[in-house]
């Protein structure tokens, strides 16, 4: 059996915290440029972006290391850094543990140095342990108040939690101390939670439009952004031109990847998605899109890679693993036609985290198991925050409509 791997697919802010492109550009930098910046303008190195993180021989030596000796602190915020991001470009969650175990020293600390609060609080949001990542957060920013990535990945937690008001206040902190495109989307990722999508947009398509030296990931994460936002406006061709802008800077992301197959399912071109993703079945997340777009068009090859992703989850509910019940659920519900576990692994999901995708499983799981009360949360968290996304209110005027 090929290794498991998960894609590590939040909301679209968590790929830029991921990243660390915080910079702010030079004075006198003018016009746009997408090349990648100079080394030291990011927080990672050449190994992180070829998804390579820290060695096994490394990490022994960071185990050993002295909690006071700075340089060793250096070597391991470096290493942690590129295991987090080997692990967003891979979705191999074991370089999550690689990145915890290049901190060993440092991880049991409440009173570790800021930089290592911030890696930890990273770590800790991708395992969707958001009270620990807010927690450690906080004492990051009582250390550094202007650390921009701690502002950031504050902001990425509380809006998966739905707290919209104090995600938009980390967005307000970032400020200062990132990019304009940055914190343009940042602000964006709430006003497009809080029923102003319209708004949203325009903010992603003036950042986007204003002369700026920034990275290719930071052009292509925003345009993501803004491509994720007219999906759920109903807005489709937009959306994919969206998603095409993104990858064709980054060909790999794969949470762009995922939400362009999404658009495609929905849209009914099935074998375009699966076109798509033909390079990406090592992601778990994105194997799951190659099983339904597959089982819609009828290719033979559907049997193949649905016993594939089968063994995966398995595998998955061995380790304990619960991060991903949201994949596993849509899963459930259209892969194995069990619409009651997938409506536990879906009010489950909830419980943890309140993102579109979430509230739609959630949704379709109530309707098919015909439990519409299940869905009551959406309801109210859709009434409360105001949140526009075509498909979430037709599925919502569908369970309203049950009795």
């Amino acid at each position: 059996m090929r290794k498991a791997r998960f894609a590590v697919l939040g909301g679209a802010l968590a790929a830029v915290v991921a990243l660390g492109l915080v910079f702010r550009p030079k004075a006198g930098e003018g016009a746009e440029d997408v090349s990648v910046p100079a080394p030291g303008e990011v927080l990672l190195d050449r190994a992180a972006a070829e998804g390579r993180g820290a060695s096994a021989a490394e990490l022994r030596r960071l185990r050993a290391a002295d909690k006071g000796d700075e340089a060793a602190l250096a070597r391991a915020v470096a290493a942690a850094k590129r295991s987090i991001e080997a692990s967003r470009k891979t979705g191999d969650p074991r370089h999550l543990g690689h990145a915890e175990a290049a901190l060993a020293p440092w991880w049991s600390d409440a009173d570790a140095p800021a930089e290592v609060l911030v890696l930890r609080a990273t770590i800790e949001q991708s395992r969707h342990d958001f009270p620990a990542a807010l927690a450690d957060l906080d004492r990051a920013l009582q250390k550094r108040p202007d650390d921009a990535q701690a502002w950031l990945t504050r902001a990425v937690v509380l809006t998966v939690r739905a707290d919209y008001k104090e995600a938009e206040r980390s967005c307000a902190a970032a400020r200062p101390h990132v990019a304009p495109l940055v914190h343009d989307v940042c602000v964006a990722g709430v006003l497009g939670s809080t029923g102003k999508a319209r708004e949203a947009i325009g903010r992603i398509d003036a950042a986007l439009a204003r002369p700026a030296r920034v990275p290719k990931d930071l052009v292509a994460w925003a345009a993501g952004a803004a491509g994720e936002l007219r999906a759920r406006l109903g807005e489709a061709a937009a959306a994919e031109a969206d998603y095409k802008r993104a990858l064709d800077l980054t060909p790999d992301d794969a949470y762009v990847l995922g939400a362009y197959a999404d658009l495609l399912l929905d849209a009914g071109r099935p074998r375009e998605a699966a076109a798509l993703l033909a390079a990406h079945e090592d992601n778990d997340g994105l194997l799951l899109r190659v099983v339904l777009a597959k089982a819609a068009a009828g290719d033979p090859d559907h049997a193949r890679v649905k016993a594939e992703l089968a063994s995966r989850y398995e595998a998955s509910r061995l380790r304990g693993d619960v991060v991903h019940r949201r994949e596993e659920a849509r899963w459930a519900l259209h892969g194995e036609k069990a619409p009651k576990r997938a409506l536990d692994l879906a009010r489950a999901n909830w419980d943890v985290q309140k993102e579109p995708a979430d509230a739609r499983i959630l949704l379709e799981s109530a309707l098919a198991a015909s439990e519409p009360r299940a869905a009551d949360p959406v309801i109210a968290w859709l009434e409360a925050s105001g949140a526009e996304d075509v498909a979430l209110r037709k599925l919502a005027a569908e369970v309203k409509a049950r009795p």
